[in-house]
């Protein structure tokens, strides 16, 4: 891998919890390449996703800094970082937040209304990236007609269409079967060999050692471990 690209350093997350304080996010550091797919596993409550949003702008750090590209987050003004984040990152969650009285087609276009994109090339855009998922006899089906998995892969196109640098996924298979869980991971890998850079949290870590060239386990705030992914290290022997 090349050098670092996103990195996080000193990274504290706090916040107040009822009459509790709780540290979601402990002293971490991180360092990730441009074209890595990193998988981030844990326990639930562990700080996974809360780590995911710090890195993808939608959450401010309690202390530490977030670079990406030799850009600190912290530094940037709120237009700055909204930018950041219609333009650079892709987010995909385990609820697929789709907006139910629109088509799949007009859900993933939805995404390029906030860039220098026009109505036709919108279109075309999405049209394409729903054809590349195998969506494409779903583009004028509304969400409640579609399946789990068939919804989750619109969310997937959403977050693709608009050719993002980042790709952040929290949880895109809990909500999903095998049969899913393995649709989507097929996506994922082949989005990396593509040359996106993906950080993926999930609980499983099968799913996470199949998917990534390297994987971290973060406990109580920490990161406690850090492997190559079997694939990686058979690549490299």
């Amino acid at each position: 891998m090349s050098r670092s690209w996103l990195s996080a350093s000193n990274l504290n997350r706090s916040y107040d919890h009822g009459p509790n304080r709780v540290h979601a996010v402990r002293d971490l550091n991180l360092h990730i390449a441009r074209g890595e797919f990193l998988s981030i596993v844990g326990a639930s409550g562990s700080g996974k996703s809360t780590l995911l949003n710090l890195l993808a702008g939608l959450d401010t750090p309690s202390s530490g800094t977030i670079e990406v590209d030799g850009v600190m987050l912290g530094e940037l003004e709120p237009r700055e970082l909204a930018r950041y984040r219609a333009r650079l990152v892709g987010m995909v969650f385990q609820s697929f937040h789709l907006i139910s009285h629109q088509t799949a087609l007009q859900n993933v276009e939805l995404a390029l209304y906030f860039s220098d994109v026009g109505p036709t090339e919108r279109r075309e855009r999405a049209l394409e990236t729903l054809d590349r998922l195998g969506l494409s006899d779903r583009v004028d089906h509304r969400p409640a007609a579609l399946s789990g998995g068939e919804q989750q892969r619109v969310a997937v196109a959403r977050a693709l269409v608009k050719e993002p640098e980042v790709l952040f996924a929290d949880e895109p298979t809990g909500n999903l079967d095998r049969k899913n869980s393995e649709q989507i991971a097929r996506i994922l890998m082949e989005s990396h060999a593509r040359g996106l850079t993906i950080v993926l949290v999930t609980h499983d870590s099968e799913f996470a050692a199949k998917c990534s060239d390297r994987t971290v386990t973060m406990d109580y705030g920490r990161l406690v471990s850090e492997n190559d992914s079997p694939r990686v290290r058979h690549d490299t022997a």
